[in-house]
């Protein structure tokens, strides 16, 4: 940055899967019952949810002050065939923060042990429950970025790389539920440091690019670096949906049944690949719903990819 020009946050990618997904799930309520109306609209209000903490997050970091390239809902795969769907990778002058957002109901306690426990009131008493720790999540976006950038150079520059990684990225969890209250009284330093609410985040960057003694990049190079893991991403198709599908499908009976799965020979479809993530196919069983018992062909990308292809028996003639 000049010193007299202003600061710019540069939104090299924009997110419109969740949106999509929200589009979908409203078309599919307008058919369901039952059983399956309920879960659709239950996960209607948490993926409503979940797009208004990561506008939050997104308004933060458009009113930072600072120069920075923003990339939200990035989609990287690396050689070993790990996966990770990050949030927000956000470039800045010093450091390259890697944000999962969580927009979660009730509040949170931390324990020495690094364990997430939430507490939610319902009809007047408070239950709590365990749930998967985001800073172990975020950890594994970290590592699968960190296999990414350098799995195209020569042994001694990955080395390199890799040895600087944690100089040069980090990862923070970010609560983006204002409601949310966190009691950390008790967890270690290094897990404090990752947990912040939505309206510390900028302080936070700021704060670490400040401490940080590595030389800063110009708006400049970081457009450039944006540019980079932007070619990284892959632009997957949204599958998910499909389980509502099917749920919906097992709950009607056999005679009022839609297509909604394409009929299918006991043989081995083609190659035996999903026809929409590539992965291998393998032969299951249905344990519930109208359908209990009957053979299908599921997906091995599950719970990512929800592709099934139903079995129709044959007689031999």
């Amino acid at each position: 940055m000049g010193l007299f020009s202003k600061p710019e946050v540069v939104i090299a990618k924009e997110s419109s899967n969740a949106k999509e997904y929200l589009r979908q799930l409203e078309e599919l309520a307008e058919k369901a019952a039952g059983e399956n109306a309920k879960k659709i609209a239950k996960e209607i209000a948490v993926v409503k949810a979940g797009i208004i903490g990561e506008d939050n997050i997104l308004f933060e970091l458009k009113n930072s002050g600072m120069d920075m390239v923003v990339l939200h809902d990035l989609y990287i795969e690396s050689v070993s065939g790990a996966s990770a769907q990050i949030d927000f990778l956000v470039l800045t002058s010093k450091i390259n923060f890697v944000l999962e957002c969580k927009n979660l109901f009730g509040n949170i306690e931390i324990n020495s042990k690094g364990d997430f426990i939430r507490t939610i009131r319902c009809g007047g008493r408070y239950y709590k429950e365990g749930i998967y720790s985001p800073i172990t999540q975020n950890q594994r976006h970290l590592q699968v970025l960190k296999e990414r950038r350098s799995e195209n150079d020569g042994k001694i520059l990955a080395a390199w790389k890799n040895y600087l990684f944690k100089d040069f990225f980090r990862g923070l969890v970010v609560l983006a539920n204002p409601k949310t209250v966190v009691n950390d009284r008790y967890a270690k330093k290094e897990v404090k440091e990752q947990v912040i609410r939505a309206d510390q985040l900028i302080e936070t960057i700021q704060r670490m690019n400040k401490a940080s003694k590595e030389s800063a990049s110009s708006l400049k190079d970081l457009k450039g670096m944006g540019e980079r893991y932007l070619q990284m991403h892959i632009e997957k198709p949204i599958t998910y949906i499909e389980k509502f599908k099917q749920e919906e499908l097992e709950d009607q009976p056999a005679a009022e049944q839609p297509a909604l799965i394409e009929p299918a020979k006991p043989e081995l479809p083609e190659k035996n690949r999903c026809p929409k993530c590539g992965k291998p196919l393998v032969m299951r069983e249905a344990r519930r719903g109208a359908h209990v018992g009957e053979k299908f062909w599921g997906c091995t990308g599950f719970p990512q990819c929800h592709f099934i292809k139903k079995i129709v028996k044959t007689e031999n003639k």
